[in-house]
């Protein structure tokens, strides 16, 4: 995502710092997310729009609609890969995502696992935080409350709702110029477990057979 914005904010000669840009994101994000419900890419472009308004710099539709399809070329985290196919080996594998179908099918190749679902924002009409989403993908899993761990990134998107509807959860922490939080908006939410990548994700469900 950041290798798609700077070149659109340094124009203005005056960088406003990839933590800026990501906490802008993640604000403005949720913000348009959270009304009537509409496809990423037009959450996307948006995104972009508004994000030139509150720092003064001139984004041009093509530039936002450019943007919004920077979202094909974004590559999985270097130990995603390696680490769902050893999570495939012993667990039945579902995505939330708060992306389109043609989006997700893009990123979909780039992960090379099989998912016994994939629960897009698309289909249900609405993003993550809502419970819309956390309850369809239990319908299609077909298990109990008590048979799933939700992994995610996001407090905000991920642990506070899975919190709220009683799911245990693993909340992804990576290294990010913006601690805590990446490219979402900040939240508040106390995770069932804590690692700071998917390897060590793998490494706890191991050892804790959670």
């Amino acid at each position: 995502m950041l290798a798609a914005l700077r070149p659109m904010f340094s124009r203005a000669g005056r960088t406003p710092g990839d933590a800026k840009l990501l906490e802008l994101y993640g604000e403005i994000e949720a913000e348009i997310e959270s009304g009537p419900y509409l496809p990423y890419r037009q959450v996307l472009v948006q995104a972009a729009l508004q994000m030139g308004q509150r720092l003064g710099v001139e984004i041009t539709k093509q530039q936002s609609v450019e943007f919004a399809g920077s979202l094909t070329r974004w590559e999985p985290f270097p130990d995603t890969v390696t680490t769902l196919q050893t999570l495939a080996k012993k667990f039945r594998l579902g995505i939330i995502s708060n992306v389109d179908d043609d989006l997700f099918a893009e990123t979909r190749k780039k992960l090379t696992v099989d998912f016994a679902f994939v629960v897009t924002a698309q289909q249900v009409g609405s993003y993550k935080p809502s419970s819309r989403n956390f309850h369809e993908a239990l319908r299609r899993s077909g298990l109990e409350k008590s048979q799933v761990l939700h992994a995610g990134q996001s407090l905000y998107h991920d642990i506070a709702p899975a919190n709220t509807l009683g799911i245990k959860n693993v909340w992804v922490n990576r290294p990010s110029v913006r601690p805590g939080a990446g490219a979402a908006r900040s939240g508040v939410a106390t995770p069932t477990y804590e690692v700071h990548s998917l390897a060590e994700l793998a490494a706890l469900v191991d050892a804790a057979n959670v």
